[in-house]
C-alpha cells in the first residue's frame, strides 16, 4: 500500500492521469492541462508531472515551436491505472448518491 500511496496518493496525481486517460490520443499542452483541471496550480501541475514521468506514467514531449509547446501524454504503464481509477469514480458516484439519500 504504501508503494502505491507513493506513487498515486495526494490530491492531484489520479486527476491528472484520469485526465490523460480520457484525453488519449489528444495533445495535452501543460497550459490546456492547467485550465482544464479546476484548482490545480502551475508550480504543483508541473511537479506532480515531473513525479509521474519520474514512475513512468506520463511522457513528456517538447515540441518544436515557437514558444516552445510541453505535450504530455499517458503512456502504456500509465495506463495499468485505468480500472483502478474506474473503480475511485465509481465508488464516489456512489457514495455521493448515499449521502444524497440519506436526507
Amino acid at each position: 500500500m504504501n508503494d502505491t500511496l507513493d506513487i498515486l496518493g495526494g490530491k492531484w496525481k489520479l486527476l491528472i492521469l484520469h485526465y490523460l486517460i480520457s484525453r488519449e490520443g489528444i495533445t495535452n499542452t501543460f497550459k490546456k492541462i492547467e485550465r482544464d483541471i479546476d484548482g490545480i496550480s502551475a508550480k504543483m501541475l508541473s511537479k506532480e508531472l515531473k513525479d509521474l514521468e519520474t514512475n513512468k506514467m506520463v511522457q513528456r514531449e517538447v515540441q518544436n515551436t515557437k514558444p516552445v509547446t510541453v505535450a504530455y501524454s499517458i503512456t502504456n504503464y500509465g495506463k495499468t491505472t485505468k480500472e483502478i481509477i474506474d473503480v475511485l469514480v465509481d465508488w464516489g458516484k456512489s457514495h455521493r448518491m448515499k449521502m444524497i439519500d440519506k436526507g
